[in-house]
């Protein structure tokens, strides 16, 4: 064994007999502050209000009554509506850390899908009343007058591109067909996204009938889009080049621990400053001519331990098999840390940890960070031995805890993980915080299933391994 590998295995996973917060050796993340997402609600409301209220008070009645006006007021609303929601749609992932602690990303991709056919539907119905009524007031036929709009109007040609964009991004959004993307193509497709806002710009503030002559109603605008524009750049590229370069991590060894699995252990600068808490994952980018430009996210499969991070990722496809090749030295990109599948979501004394699968990585880091007080119950789902990995560590944990752990090993038919398993192995189950963690049909069966049980839904958290 070199020293080097010696080092690593100071990590606190399978020999320490102490939490890795009792060693007080990094940061915890901070705790969730509901309250300021809900103010954020009530800001977003209120400038819904005001965005669309002025642009809207600026039409007159004489425009109105005019031959297609109210086509043409029910156009200037659809739009800005939509163009309203397609902004609050992109700051939904724009990863802002107050809102995302208390929402995760798997609340926040919830709101994401739930809005997005609004923003798409109104924009849509946007381009039909505004055709509408300019072909009403021009006395031209519907198809004649949107020849005119595209072909004569440059902006209207680039707005319906953007509009063309929306909703060939809308279309690949759905479920069906995402399931058959690869991650990486699905994520370059979204990107497409922030350029169809751009294009829509020009054709909202220099066209839009409720902007024409009304300074106060474009700079309010004006000022909505650059508000989203700094957001994005600031929390999607701005704060992870900070931290990418204040934390130099580097790859330093990449350890076999199951079939298919590896994990990959990390050295970086200033570790003990990266506020952090079990449970959370990172947006990883191995700077390799082949891997630079794609962010995966992995959960951390141990606390912090300074000058050291580790990842553990089973080989599902393309990139995280290409991990298990990744040479000592390579440089790593980081964004985040990410999710409120934390200690922090913890409202009753006592929880109970289920995962399936590669779920095991995320919840043995929230294993070491929950306090001895939990007792936890922990239930591991997997197929066989084998791939039941870190099996050694999350049992000192729990041991250490002084908890109870529950091995369902075999395939659905043997191990069966349903009602009567779960009330024999947690009797008091609904007296208990339940965390569920892997792939995103295992999540979607055991969310009911405890529900069933009696556990209340604010009690239940969950992280599901989805794209």
């Amino acid at each position: 064994m070199s020293a080097r590998t010696a080092q690593f295995d100071a990590l606190p996973t399978a020999s320490s007999r102490r939490s890795r917060r009792d060693q007080a050796a990094g940061t915890p993340g901070p705790a969730p502050k509901p309250a300021a997402v809900k103010a954020a609600l009530v800001v977003v409301g209120l400038g819904l209000g005001v965005s669309v209220g002025l642009a809207l008070t600026a039409e007159t009645r004489a425009e109105f009554s005019a031959a297609g006006g109210p086509a043409i007021f029910i156009g200037s609303f659809t739009g800005l509506v939509g163009t309203y929601l397609a902004l609050i749609m992109v700051l939904l992932v724009s990863r802002i850390p107050f809102v995302e602690r208390v929402l995760g990303q798997d609340g926040l991709l919830r709101w994401h899908r739930g809005l997005a056919p609004w923003p798409i539907s109104l924009l849509i119905a946007h381009a039909i009343f505004i055709t509408v009524g300019y072909a009403q007031a021009a006395k031209n036929g519907l198809w004649r007058e949107a020849g005119v709009l595209v072909g004569q109007y440059p902006d209207v040609l680039i707005a319906t591109v953007a509009l063309g964009i929306m909703c060939a991004i809308g279309v690949v959004s759905l479920r069906a067909i995402r399931r058959r993307l690869p991650r990486e193509r699905w994520w370059l497709i979204h990107l497409y996204m922030y350029l169809a806002l751009a294009l829509a710009y020009a054709h909202v503030i220099v066209l839009g009938p409720s902007f024409v002559r009304h300074p106060l109603t474009q700079l309010v605008w004006a000022l909505a889009w650059i508000a989203t524009a700094g957001v994005v750049l600031g929390y999607r590229i701005g704060l992870p080049i900070i931290r990418t370069m204040r934390h130099r991590l580097e790859v330093v060894e990449v350890r076999p621990e199951g079939p298919g699995v590896v994990s990959i252990i990390l050295r970086g600068r200033d570790l003990e400053k990266l506020h952090v808490s079990g449970g959370q994952f990172f947006l990883w980018r191995f700077l390799t001519p082949k891997m630079w430009w794609q962010a995966h996210p992995y959960s951390l499969s141990a606390l912090p331990r300074p000058p050291f991070l580790r990842l553990t990722v089973k080989d599902a496809g393309d990139h995280s098999g290409s991990l298990a090749s990744l040479a000592p030295g390579t440089k790593v990109a980081i964004e985040g840390p990410y999710g409120a599948f934390t200690q922090h979501a913890q409202q009753q004394p006592r929880a109970l940890l289920i995962a399936g699968g590669i779920g095991v990585t995320a919840l043995r880091s929230l294993l070491e960070d929950l306090p001895r007080r939990s007792a936890p119950v922990v239930i591991i789902r997997a197929s066989s031995e084998a791939d039941f990995v870190l099996r050694r560590e999350i049992g000192e944990l729990v041991h250490h805890k002084r908890g109870e752990l529950h091995e369902v090993i075999g395939d659905r038919n043997q191990a069966r993980l349903d009602e009567r398993a779960l009330a024999r192995m947690v009797p008091d189950i609904g007296q208990r915080d339940v965390y569920i963690c892997g792939p995103e049909g295992f999540v979607a069966d055991l969310v009911p299933l405890v529900k069933s049980l009696g556990v209340a839904d604010e009690s239940i958290h969950h992280e599901a391994f989805a794209l």
